[in-house]
């Protein structure tokens, strides 16, 4: 079905700016007459007139001119004022053009009026006439060809540009004086950029739907479209502009975003269609709808025919898409229609963007008034200036080039670094140097023995908390189950069985992440005793005593090994003097530049001698030049030298074995380093999750403490009653036996008066002989007053961590609940391959206290955040 934009809507023009006649000439050459000379205002008179004609062009207004001359003069003149500005001051001062006033018609409200003497005024209503002009090339363009709608879609585009250069450029100097117009404001000059934006990506779309592409292609530029309108709209509904054009416009500007939003609606439903989904056809269908209707009841009938006749079209192809869409849901798909407020935004995609006015408007090649010089001997240093500049510069940059040269041909030969070695002071790269020494100022691989240690102090500290907590379970069940004998049906409360079982899953969780933690605790240890040799190397001081060292060879053949190193070491002298050469000639050629100073010679020559004057100025230079040449003729002839002894060098000292077995040594260093870092790493996950797991521990034993003493509390109110009960029954049957009842569990009968002390004892000794974990006073391999690094443990801190991945079974830290499920599989599955911990992330998460002690680690793994 064919949509609303099959055929051409009606688009906007905007209208020139009108002015009043002014005298440019006469102003502007008696300035020149009265700062300069008769003689330059006859050298200027052609330009003089050019600018005359071209502001009696702007008078006469676009009705004897076509638009693309219309547009020519306006950048012309544009141009031609750039010039004006930079030579002659427009203001009232007297020493200024003081006679010329500018004064411009707003373009929607020509009653209107803006007078200042001022280039500013000027240039910005010249360049709204510039933007109009490309509007009307736009609007008069045939968009019923291919070829016409690109050439519209580019007007538009031009008219964007003048517009966006004038709001960012002219608009607020032009705004700022006492006498303005609404219409050269940034807010109307950036609505109007919007508009013309619009108007071209309209083009783009009429096109797109000429060739045939897809909905979904369709769908996205026809949004863009509405984008446009709708941010030009919202500029014309607020002040100032709301009352200062045409409700005409409102309405065009209104109805287009709806259109253009609808016509969106329309070409994407049929894209769903295509995917059958029939839901969200549906949906969009409907918003479509809803758009066009809304805005035509709040639009006045003031729209162009053309343009409600397109909404009505659209209107019509919507609601035939959204009946036949809604009875095939009724029939076949059945699915839920969601919300149009919960639709995401339709998708968009911008096929044009204001056309660049700076190139176009660019007024540094204009060669009117380029006689008139303010002062000559100040453009004539500028000039002497540039040359000296390129003389410096260029000689700077052989300087720099001859440095990295000498610099990138040692490197290769790896000098001064061979002699260094031999001489046994051999450095290893730095980054690899601050590996070593944060290795081993964590204390090297002798520190992993007091961190195991701890894993397993730490591991039966919990071991120890959940045994205890599982006893307080047992006993609890135990005298619950006594009394239930004991008593039999009177016993109603229920088993404690039936209430535990969350807290022993728990428990039975905690028990089962032990175990496979203390099979992690195992594989560290095997791995620090696997990797101690090649961690050893980590043990040297300094580091550089375990690489090997350049020798001497053992055997001599007749060469005398010393002259060699001498010449070779004598010659890297030279090339570190050449060097130094090198930034002393820098340091005078700045220098020379600074007192540089020809000023008072330029004022005193005439023109025709300034040719020899700078010849001469610059020669001083010469000798300079002639000696950064020598420079690098002089290091070049050495390099050469030193190629020659490097390759002597290298073959009496073996260089090259020596360089493969240093290379091996870096490489034992750095595989040393990771593998540290490995175990370390493995290590504090482990000191993490035992630590966190004793919290989890912990608070499921608070738990349990809880649940028993609101049992034995239960159990003292049961007993009572169940006392009460017996009593009464004892003395209605036989006085003898008032003083019976039931015994306590594991004791012969007793009197009511004993038993009763007694249960009440039993039900209270639950709770009482099973506290929650204390550590002991004295010191013990499994208690920790202090933290292993020495640092104060805290009672009561907060601690927020973020669970990374590890092999440890992650502990749960929530606030204590029945349903709260505590410890997640230690390991997600057999075997242990590196990195040690990489179990996901728990499936729940909480609030963790902080841990009694703190493990740093140099080298935190990457996931881990704190």
């Amino acid at each position: 079905m064919a949509s609303s934009t099959t055929t051409l809507n009606v688009m906007l023009a905007i209208v020139e700016k009108k002015t009043n006649s002014i005298d440019f000439y006469r102003p502007l050459r008696n300035f020149i007459v009265i700062n300069y000379s008769e003689r330059e205002a006859q050298d200027l008179e052609d330009d003089l007139q050019t600018l005359k004609q071209l502001r009696s062009d702007i008078e006469r207004g676009g009705s004897s001119d076509s638009p693309s001359a219309r547009r020519d003069i306006m950048r012309n003149y544009y141009k031609a004022l750039c010039a004006v500005e930079s030579r002659f001051p427009i203001s009232p001062d007297k020493d200024h053009v003081n006679t010329v006033s500018f004064t411009w018609f707003d373009a929607f409200k020509s009653k209107q009026k803006a007078t200042q003497q001022n280039v500013h005024l000027e240039k910005a209503a010249v360049l709204f006439n510039l933007g109009a002009v490309h509007s009307q090339i736009g609007l008069s363009s045939d968009r019923s060809t291919v070829e016409g709608r690109r050439q519209a879609s580019h007007s538009f585009i031009a008219a964007a540009g003048a517009f966006a250069f004038l709001r960012d450029n002219v608009s607020m100097k032009a705004s700022m004086g006492s006498s303005t117009t609404l219409d050269l404001s940034v807010a109307c000059v950036g609505m109007l950029e919007r508009l013309m934006l619009a108007q071209a990506q309209e083009c783009v779309y009429e096109n797109t739907i000429a060739k045939g592409s897809s909905p979904g292609v369709c769908a996205k530029i026809s949004r863009q479209v509405g984008l446009f309108y709708e941010e030009a709209l919202a500029t014309l509904n607020v002040a100032p502009l709301n009352h200062h054009f045409d409700k005409a416009w409102i309405t065009h500007v209104q109805l287009k975003a709806a259109l253009f939003y609808a016509e969106a609606c329309y070409r994407y439903s049929l894209e769903l269609h295509e995917k059958e989904l029939i839901a969200e056809e549906i949906a969009r269908l409907k918003s479509g709808v809803n758009v066009l209707s809304e805005a035509k009841k709040s639009s006045p009938k003031l729209a162009a025919q053309q343009l409600s006749d397109a909404i009505n079209k659209l209107e019509t192809s919507l609601n035939c898409n959204l009946e036949r869409a809604v009875k095939e849901n009724d029939r076949v798909y059945l699915m839920r229609i969601p919300p149009v407020n919960s639709l995401s935004p339709l998708p968009s995609f911008s096929m044009v963007k204001p056309l660049p006015m700076a190139e176009v408007l660019d007024a540094s090649r204009e060669k009117m008034f380029a006689s008139i010089v303010p002062d000559s001997s100040a453009k004539a240093l500028s000039r002497y200036t540039e040359m000296v500049d390129d003389i410096i510069r260029i000689q700077a940059e052989k300087l720099q080039q001859g440095s990295e040269l000498a610099r990138v041909r040692l490197k290769d030969m790896e000098l001064p670094d061979s002699v260094i070695a031999l001489e046994g002071n051999i450095t290893l790269p730095t980054a690899l140097k601050e590996d070593v020494e944060a290795v081993q100022i964590c204390g090297g691989s002798a520190s992993f023995e007091g961190e195991l240690q701890q894993l397993k102090d730490l591991r039966r500290v919990n071991q120890e908390l959940l045994v205890q907590t599982e006893e307080q379970l047992q006993k609890e069940a135990i005298e619950d189950a006594q009394f239930r004998n004991q008593f039999g049906t009177r016993w109603t409360r229920p088993q404690s069985s039936t209430l535990t079982k969350n807290l022993q899953d728990r428990l039975d969780r905690f028990a089962s992440n032990l175990k496979q933690a203390a099979e992690s605790d195992a594989r560290i240890e095997r791995s620090v005793r696997e990797h101690s040799g090649l961690m050893s190397i980590l043990d040297y001081h300094p580091i550089e005593s375990a690489l090997p060292s350049l020798a001497r060879p053992i055997m001599s053949l007749d060469v005398n090994e010393d002259a060699v190193v001498g010449v070779l070491k004598q010659s890297l002298r030279q090339l570190e003097t050449l060097g130094a050469q090198r930034a002393g000639l820098e340091d005078m050629l700045k220098e020379m530049k600074r007192k540089d100073d020809i000023l008072p010679k330029l004022m005193a020559s005439t023109g025709s001698s300034q040719e020899d004057l700078f010849r001469k100025e610059i020669s001083k230079y010469d000798g300079i030049c002639e000696d950064i040449a020598e420079n690098l003729k002089a290091q070049e002839q050495l390099l050469m030298h030193i190629q020659g002894q490097n390759d002597k060098f290298a073959a009496i000292f073996n260089v090259e074995d020596y360089k493969a077995s240093r290379e091996k040594g870096y490489k034992q260093i750095e595989a040393a380093i990771a593998k540290f870092r490995e175990i370390k790493e493995n290590i504090n996950e482990g000191l993490k999750f035992y630590v966190l797991l004793q919290e989890a521990i912990t608070n499921v034993k608070q738990q349990c403490s809880d649940f028993v003493m609101t049992r034995n509390i239960q159990c003292r109110e049961m007993i009572d009653d169940v006392q009460r009960k017996i009593s009464g029954l004892s003395f209605q049957d036989n006085k003898n036996t008032s003083g019976y009842s039931y015994p306590s569990v594991g004791q012969p009968h007793r009197t009511n008066s004993q038993q009763q002390p007694d249960l009440v004892a039993m039900s209270t000794s639950s709770y009482a002989q099973s506290p929650t974990y204390q550590p002991p006073q004295q010191p013990s391999m499994y208690a920790y007053s202090q933290t292993p690094y020495g640092t104060p443990q805290q009672q009561h801190p907060s601690y927020h961590s973020t669970v990374s991945s590890s092999p440890y079974p992650p502990p749960q830290h929530l606030p204590p609940s029945v349903n709260h499920e505590y410890g997640q599989p230690a390991y997600p599955g057999p075997g242990w391959q590196g990195p040690y911990y990489n179990q996901a992330p728990p499936q729940q998460r909480g609030y963790i206290p902080n841990p009694p002690y703190t493990v740093p680690s140099p080298y935190p793994p990457s996931h881990y955040r704190q």
